[in-house]
């Protein structure tokens, strides 16, 4: 990835955005910026500022040293306009953003002197008030905060796009075993990292009508006139490369009313009425996921998709206009990345802005569009790939539907020359779904539009090709690509883990954070026992830091010597947490019949949230805690065997995970999980995985090597063969007494007080259809299992396996990734930003 001649910036001073005064990195500049910000920002004394003001007037503190760089950027590249990426995304799951920021700045030494000043014993204590934004659900959103981090580290200039939800994801609390949800209200004490912009606010319209008109050059064209619209108001938040002047944003919108009280219905005494078009409007970016079980919850997604979406269409295009630039120009300034089906309705909304707005025709419309934008698809799922239906598709974008209906004639035409008399192939790539009721594939309509598609492991991107769209493959096989996935070191390593950062510092030189390919020098010291022993304490502080948090959370006791034994993800049935909770039920009836010499002594720990509205999901996190309930009151399992479920799994509590886990639980069905993330974030940190040949575990496999690596389970092809043969559960059931035996505990009510109708459900779908092949897998896992207690009783091999593990990730840092979309999808280059500050 080449880069263009670096931009370098004079800027007066003081007073401007490069003032010294602000942008001091010194422990004394950060201590007098906190003490400003406690005084005028939030009128309070450091005599009596509690922590959460401190907290406050540290970022506000850190947020004035990230000003010189967020405009310097902006200011670059309007001085040399280049191409830019817009990743649009319905998730951002950016994490707690202080010590991300000090990090990048290079300057945590500085504020923990800074706030000891305060009579304040460590920056711990800060960082610990920190709200962290629920902006998204799990993999899909911290992938893209991920991606943000590293365009920025890149020096790739580039703006997420998203919603700004009021309320995130919802905060979980276990109680009676069973998930209940809490509202996210990250928003309430005020959150300093955001910057609103209202003067580039956007109209966006719904519903309505269209009507037809002849413009003045004759030209037949269509008019969109909407009956209701709502006020798009960006909020920006600064994305710091680390240790580089670069600072590209995360622009995310909130919804506004075009008019927020009706004096006349005040006066006549509706007084609900007089505010009803804001809460209406407002409505738009309140939530994430609205449950999509009714009309009204489908209804409001397609309008925070269609809103995100066309606020920042609007913004790109607005931006060419202020700097003069031809619109026709847009894809030589902006590259659209869609990432995943939920922006997809972006192909007919630029087309709309285009042919309506800038009455372009249709053909250089298309044009634009299609070298424009690009398409990741992160699921193999259909319930995920998502259709309208077409009366509530047209009740509220009626102009779209009307251009989605020319873009597939126009591209059915190409599909009749290409397979003539094939209706059957017509059905299949039609963006309208004719079977049932009518739909609208957004799918479809990406793939489509985009002038690049893919997948985001090696074998997900196969099985799009392969099974999921196999036509749309042969039509355009150089449109398929993958782009395997990856995640940022400097969060999931620098902050996660400081302790193996520091060891990696002084073995391989600190360029590692930027630079994963130099991991590799650690093969050197597997063989070096006093080596291997420090890299194993570095996990036993992990360990014991995250025992003491789970006996602050649960009241459970864990040993921090015992194997930690981790799987924290979304909850799903694809993901298979009730496998994992059977083999738990098997490893305590070994200790109960006095069969288990062999077993390790073992804390198996989950985490993760069940959607609201999915019923299984949560019988599974009541089972899970059924099992853990037995378990951990056993007195047979004292030093044996623990189970742990963490309530309430975010991005904060995931870096106490992941550098303290042993054994990574990588378990779906092959074939359903698209690449997986935290894999990637184990395996950095030296946690050897159990898994299946699925997604990205495959990758992972082959880099770190099938030595340190425990493989079970059917292949995807085998999954496939089982499931055309006639699959039957109980045929495994069978075959195996220790699967037969644990069903039957459960059939008891062992593990829910006796109530033997509780998981009769879950136990129905297991010995029933097995959807997910679980009681196929079973043996073959328990095999696996067996192996890791085999393995972890030789010390000294099992952290070699570990280093090994840490040693040869680099290929999953989400720089890699970049540099790949930058290089063979997107064409953009690095701007490196370099400032210069005159003082006269």
């Amino acid at each position: 990835m080449s880069s263009s001649q670096p931009i370098e910036l004079r800027l007066p001073t003081p007073g401007c955005y490069a003032d010294p005064i602000k942008a001091g990195i010194d422990a004394d500049a950060v201590f007098d910026g906190m003490t400003e910000h406690l005084f005028f920002t939030l009128g309070k004394l450091a005599t009596t500022a509690s922590l959460r003001d401190l907290y406050m007037a540290l970022s506000y503190a850190v947020r004035d040293r990230l000003m010189t760089r967020y405009l310097a950027s902006q200011e670059a590249i309007r001085a040399k306009p280049q191409k830019t990426v817009a990743y649009l995304s319905a998730e951002f799951l950016i994490g707690p953003q202080l010590n991300n920021n000090l990090l990048n700045l290079g300057i945590q030494k500085e504020a923990e002197e800074a706030v000891k000043r305060f009579g304040i014993e460590s920056l711990n204590d800060i960082l610990e008030v920190e709200e962290e934004p629920g902006l998204g659900n799990g993999g899909l959103g911290r992938l893209a905060a991920c991606y943000m981090e590293s365009l920025a580290s890149l020096q790739v200039p580039a703006i997420g796009y998203g919603i700004r939800y009021e309320f995130g994801i919802f905060n979980q609390i276990i109680r009676d075993g069973w998930q209940v949800e809490i509202t996210d209200k990250w928003l309430k004490g005020g959150w300093p990292w955001e910057l609103p912009q209202p003067d580039e606010s956007c109209f966006v319209g719904f519903g309505g009508r269209t009507e037809s008109y002849i413009d003045d050059k004759g030209n037949y064209r269509s008019r969109w006139i909407p009956s209701e619209h709502a006020i798009g108001v960006p909020h920006d938040i600064p994305i710091l490369g680390y240790r580089v002047n670069n600072c590209d944003r995360l622009r995310l919108w909130r919804a506004d009313a075009t008019e927020s009280f009706d004096f006349y219905a005040f006066n006549i005494g509706d007084y609900y009425g007089a505010v009803e078009e804001k809460v209406a409007s407002e409505t738009i970016s309140k939530v994430l996921y609205p449950n999509d079980g009714t009309d009204e919850g489908r209804r409001l997604r397609l309008k925070q998709q269609h809103f995100f979406v066309s606020c920042s269409l609007q913004d790109m295009l607005r931006s060419l206009e202020k700097r003069n630039i031809c619109i026709e120009d847009f894809p030589q300034h902006w590259s659209v990345q869609l990432n995943d089906t939920h922006p997809a309705i972006a192909v007919a909304e630029l087309m709309r802005l285009l042919i309506d707005n800038h009455h372009l025709e249709w053909e250089r419309a298309w044009d634009i569009t299609n070298r424009s934008v690009a398409y990741t698809n992160h699921t193999l799922l259909p319930e995920a790939l998502e259709k309208w239906d077409l009366n509530l598709f047209n009740s509220l974008l009626p102009r779209h539907l009307e251009i989605i209906y020319e873009i597939n004639r126009r591209f059915l035409q190409q599909v009749r020359l290409r397979y003539p008399g094939n209706d059957s192939i017509l059905r299949k790539l039609s963006i309208i779904d004719e079977e049932g009721g009518k739909a609208v594939r957004m799918a479809h309509l990406a793939t489509i539009g985009a002038h690049n598609v893919n997948g985001v492991a090696a074998l997900h991107s196969d099985l799009i090709k392969r099974q999921l769209m196999p036509e749309f493959a042969d039509l355009w096989p150089d449109k398929f690509t993958n782009v395997t996935n990856g995640v940022t070191p400097r969060r999931w390593v620098a902050l996660a883990n400081p302790e193996l950062a520091n060891l990696l510092d002084k073995e391989v030189g600190s360029n590692w954070i930027t630079n994963m390919d130099l991991l590799t020098k650690l093969e050197n010291k597997e063989n070096d026992p006093e080596f291997l022993q420090l890299f194993g304490a570095t996990k036993l502080s992990g360990k014991r830091k995250l025992a003491g948090y789970i006996h602050r959370q649960t009241g459970i006791l864990v040993d921090p010597v015992s194997l930690f034994d981790v799987q924290v993800k979304r909850i799903h049935q694809y993901k298979r947490q009730h496998l994992n909770a059977l083999q738990i039920i098997t490893q305590y009836l070994r200790i109960k019949n006095g069969t288990a010499d062999e077993i390790a002594p073992r804390t198996v720990i989950f985490g993760g949230k069940a959607a609201p509205g999915y019923f299984m999901a949560k019988l599974m996190i009541r089972f899970i805690n059924g099992i853990a309930e037995v378990v951990n009151a056993d007195p047979d399992m004292d030093g044996r065997l623990r189970v742990v479920f963490l309530p309430d799994y975010n991005v904060k509590l995931g870096e106490q995970v992941y550098s303290a886990t042993d054994l990574s639980e990588q378990i779906s069905t092959a074939g359903k999980e698209a690449s997986g993330t935290g894999n990637m974030k184990f395996a950095m940190n030296g946690a050897l995985t159990i898994g299946t040949l699925d997604g990205a575990n495959i990758e992972i496999r082959d880099r770190v090597g099938e030595d340190n690596f425990f493989l079970f389970g059917k292949t995807e092809s085998e999954i496939v063969e089982l499931r055309e043969n006639g699959y039957d559960p109980n045929k495994y059931i069978e075959e195996s007494q220790e699967l037969s035996e644990a069903i039957r505990l459960i059939e008891l009510g062992h593990f829910s007080n006796g109530d033997s109708e509780l998981f009769k459900p879950l136990l129905n779908s297991l010995t029933g259809y097995d959807p997910f092949f679980v009681m196929a897998d079973f043996s073959d896992y328990l095999v696996a299992q067996d192996k890791v207690s085999k393995a972890w009783k030789n010390k000294e091999k099992w952290n070699r396996m570990s280093l090994l593990n840490t040693a040869r990730s680099g290929f999953f840092s989400s720089d890699r990734s970049i540099r790949e979309y930058c290089d063979s999808i997107w064409k953009v280059k690095p701007l490196e930003v370099q400032i210069t500050c005159d003082v006269n």
